[in-house]
């Protein structure tokens, strides 16, 4: 791999696993971070940390933002991200140099673009694929084991209208090894990375539930839940129930998930993921059912209100 100039824009833990990996494979990296404290840590350990980028003399870089993007009840806070995105967008002006800014906090779909995008160019006064390239690159790290896990990941994902940025990133990050998927739409690689959480907290959440049903039957739920994770299709096959747009049916799947919320209504056990579950469900089979029946109006020639 022929080293690249890296710049981190955000010092937190997935920036600094992510500088780190990426220096430990033979790149220049800087730190960028406005937190005077954390720049001192970073430059205690001997590497090169500061709290402005300056671009003006540098060659054609990457530029990660790793800036963070936390919950303020049912949205993202984008404060702190959009500020770091205009910095960088102040210090692509002063550069003649073309550089690859790439988003690798976790936002809503359509930030990369809808957002970092005019932002960038209101800064910079560039156009994004000529004066400066744009891509997404989530990050799926583990705090507790962040820098490990950037070292050898299990799956990297690279998303950009511009295929060079694709190339680029694929050319730094491919030896890293793991799985690599890239796609031309930024907000897929976004919706990926939500969807991601989404189904871990989501999994979590269950297996709390059934482990409230088992504490109340007096259940060991760990060896229940060992035996399930073997056994359910779901666990086993990655490509089972992933296909959006069809409800369950059958006859298994109906009856056992209305007939446990029965039970654990009885034993006194409230189970609002699995209720939830019936509801989306319900849901869509009448949103099916809608699209069939307007289907089957329109091939008979007969108009919809």
């Amino acid at each position: 791999m022929q080293p690249s100039r890296v710049f981190i824009v955000g010092s937190g833990v997935v920036g600094t696993a992510t500088g780190t990996g990426l220096l430990a494979a033979g790149n220049t990296v800087t730190f960028i971070d406005i937190s005077m404290p954390r720049v001192r840590h970073l430059q205690a350990q001997g590497l090169d940390a500061r709290t402005e980028l300056d671009l003006a003399s540098e060659p054609d870089s990457f530029i990660f933002l790793t800036l963070p993007t936390p919950n303020v009840g049912w949205r993202y806070d984008l404060g702190a991200f959009t500020a770091g995105t205009a910095a960088v967008g102040r210090a692509l002006a002063g550069s003649s140099a073309q550089h690859t800014v790439v988003v690798r906090s976790t936002v809503s779909p359509g930030t990369t673009e809808g957002l970092v995008r005019p932002v960038l160019e209101e800064n910079s006064g560039m156009t994004a694929g000529e004066g400066f390239r744009l891509a997404s690159n989530p990050e799926f790290l583990r705090a507790v084991s962040a820098a490990e896990d950037f070292s050898h990941p299990w799956m990297t994902v690279i998303a950009s209208r511009d295929p060079q940025a694709v190339a680029r990133l694929r050319g730094l990050l491919e030896p890293f090894g793991g799985e690599m998927r890239t796609f031309s739409d930024p907000a897929e690689a976004e919706f990926i990375k939500c969807a991601h959480n989404i189904f871990n907290a989501t999994k979590i959440s269950f297996w709390n539930e059934m482990w409230l049903v088992a504490q109340k039957i007096g259940l060991d739920l760990d060896p229940i839940a060992a035996t399930v994770a073997k056994s359910a299709e779901g666990s086993i096959n990655p490509q089972y129930g992933i296909r959006g747009g069809a409800p369950y049916g059958g006859v298994c799947l109906p009856k056992d998930t209305c007939g446990f919320l029965g039970y654990s209504d009885a034993i006194g056990v409230d189970m609002p993921l699995l209720r939830a579950v019936v509801e989306t469900n319900n849901r869509l089979e009448s949103v099916v059912k809608q699209e069939v029946e307007a289907a089957g109006k329109a091939a008979s020639g007969i108009k919809t209100a």
